[in-house]
């Protein structure tokens, strides 16, 4: 706190009791004055809110109300009456020999990373995107701007959601994978979409009861697997988070992941392939933030396996062909495969994704089952898969109706899914998704037809330099229906040498200004992944055409979201909203 030596005068009494407010700058701030019941107040002049001058506004009763948005401030100590606004910052006053003295830099009651963080609770309780972008905005000013906001709302989402993990820590979780990859605006761009959708998925929702872990803290990996299935199987919810609480607790992060590996597969494509992608997405997200504290994020996965719709229950798994069956039959036999494939080393044939493309779904189960017997990895045979289905996503024919974009877009998220889980753990139910993802592959087979041409390295026909290419692919976001331009620029892209993480910095900036839906979102996300894994010039090509295509095929939209966020990183900066710009 200042001492009374540290005070600067600000105005004469007389003349602020006579005017009743006064605007003045005292060590570098806009200061509010107002004489009020007798006493003087001071208050920053910019309303929390949005800026308006406070100055402007009305005090009644010892109440500020700001004459913009009518935000109600508690005079003395800038408390504020609605949660949406903030609270005002107050300074010190002191009246001496008639003039009026402010302390311009009082001390704080917490220090701005705790106050910040705690607003963004504010902002998810309320569902407030305002509120979440200003806290994403400044605690990223105070070096708080990757594990802070992350932490804050995967705690949120797994407490205030009875259902478990969702959509919102989904698209939470893929943002923190982009994180790293794009331009400083889209990492707060990003996480405050991903922190928005799980305030969203969390709103009017009850919260989560959670269970506790077993006290027997010698229970092998074999034991808590064997429960945990047979929990899962009979819908369990109680039991399996019991047992996925104690393996969290007692087991290494790669012997957790097997166990919920080995649930979410046991039957097949359950929630047409988003819980596999859950669960995935909750493995990757404890990455960023540290498995020591991995129970609860575990836990909230439960749900999206106990309840989850089994692919083998629907009549298109089963009729005119049981792909079902023979998923399963392949299930049954992996043991025996894997076995007889040990101590061989497999690589990938040419043209094997293509053999995944079939017509012949027996002919695709026994490509895949002759690989592993050949000694295919999960991770290799995962990998083919998820080759296949970039395919399908990169050849959708836009003749079909536009909801079939979610059904290839499905079997995507799904088998990249499968690959990261692959790579995570080696257990033989990480080759179960390899077959079940094949067979989501052929049954997309019609959206292929007729296939959208890929164009081949050197024939995009464009002689533009990168740079502009990336911003003819943006503008393709601007009008609907560029489908087929946008993945032409993609490959031209490539032909003109240009670099692919700067395309992906391109996509992001199309992907976060929209108003991008959950599976948009998630787009981006795992073409990425596969961009990674790719060892070659095709596979880098592949996702990145799958994905501008897709991306053109939903955009533009209002991009409300954009507005927001340029709203409160203007605030931040200091900038004039209310007026004219």
């Amino acid at each position: 706190m200042a001492t009374t030596e540290e005070y600067e005068r600000a105005t004469a009494l007389e003349d602020l009791a006579e005017s009743g407010r006064e605007v003045v700058s005292v060590g570098g701030h806009t200061v509010a004055l107002f004489h009020h019941e007798g006493e003087v107040y001071a208050v920053d002049n910019r309303c929390p809110h949005m800026g308006f001058p406070l100055s402007e506004g009305t005090v009644e009763d010892g109440l500020l109300t700001c004459h913009w948005h009518h935000a109600r401030f508690e005079l003395a100590c800038g408390d504020t009456f609605d949660v949406w606004a903030d609270d005002v910052q107050t300074f010190p006053t002191e009246v001496r020999d008639g003039d009026v003295y402010v302390d311009p830099d009082p001390e704080r009651d917490v220090p701005p990373e705790t106050h910040w963080r705690n607003r963004l609770v504010d902002g998810m309780q309320e569902s407030l995107s305002l509120v979440i972008a200003k806290s994403v905005i400044h605690l990223d000013s105070v070096g708080e701007g990757f594990h802070t906001p992350l932490e804050t709302a995967v705690t949120f989402g797994t407490k205030y959601r009875e259902d478990g993990w969702g959509r919102g820590l989904t698209t939470l979780g893929a943002m923190a994978n982009l994180y790293d990859r794009v331009d400083h605006d889209e990492k707060l761009r990003a996480l405050s979409v991903g922190i928005g959708e799980v305030a969203d998925d969390c709103a009017g929702e009850p919260p989560r009861h959670p269970q506790y872990e077993l006290g027997n803290a010698d229970l092998s990996k074999e034991r808590l697997k064997s429960w945990f299935r047979e929990t899962c199987e009979v819908r369990d919810e109680d039991g399996a988070e019991r047992c996925i609480r104690t393996a969290a607790a007692v087991l290494p992060p790669e012997e957790v992941a097997e166990i919920v590996l080995a649930g979410a597969t046991d039957h097949l494509y359950v929630n047409a392939g988003h819980t596999l992608d859950f669960a995935n997405k909750a493995c990757q997200t404890l990455d960023h933030l540290g498995w020591a504290d991995a129970a609860d994020a575990l836990a909230a996965v439960v749900p999206q396996i106990t309840d989850a719709a089994r692919a083998e229950e629907t009549s298109a798994w089963r009729q005119p062909v049981d792909v079902a069956e023979l998923c399963l039959d392949a299930h049954e036999a992996l043991p025996d495969l894997v076995a007889a494939g040990e101590g061989s080393e497999w690589t990938r044939p040419d043209g094997f994704a293509d053999r995944l493309l079939d017509d012949d779904p027996e002919a695709i189960v026994d490509a895949l089952r002759d690989a592993v017997r050949a000694g295919a990895t999960a991770e290799q045979l995962t990998d083919a898969v998820a080759d296949a289905a970039t395919r399908r996503v990169a050849q959708f024919a836009t003749s079909n109706e536009f909801s079939d974009w979610n059904t290839v877009h499905h079997t995507f998220s799904y088998a990249t899914a499968a690959h990261a889980m692959a790579r995570r753990t080696d257990c033989v139910e990480a080759y179960r998704p390899a077959f079940d993802g094949a067979m989501s592959v052929y049954l997309d087979r019609f959206l292929n037809q007729p296939a959208a041409p890929i164009p081949d390295p050197g024939t995009a026909g464009d002689d533009r330099d990168p740079a502009d290419l990336r911003e003819a692919l943006l503008s393709t976001f601007d009008e609907h229906g560029r489908v087929n331009e946008a993945g032409r620029l993609a490959a031209a892209h490539f032909d003109a040498g240009g670099d692919p993480d700067a395309l992906v910095r391109t996509l992001a900036r199309g992907l976060l200004r929209e108003d991008a839906g959950f599976h948009e979102l998630q787009s981006l996300e795992a073409a990425v992944q596969r961009l990674e894994v790719a060892d070659d010039e095709r596979g880098r090509r592949l996702p990145l055409i799958a994905t501008s295509r897709y991306l053109a095929a939903h955009f533009p939209t209002r991009r409300e979201r954009e507005q927001t966020f340029t709203i409160a990183r203007r605030l931040f900066r200091g900038e004039q909203i209310h007026g004219e710009e």
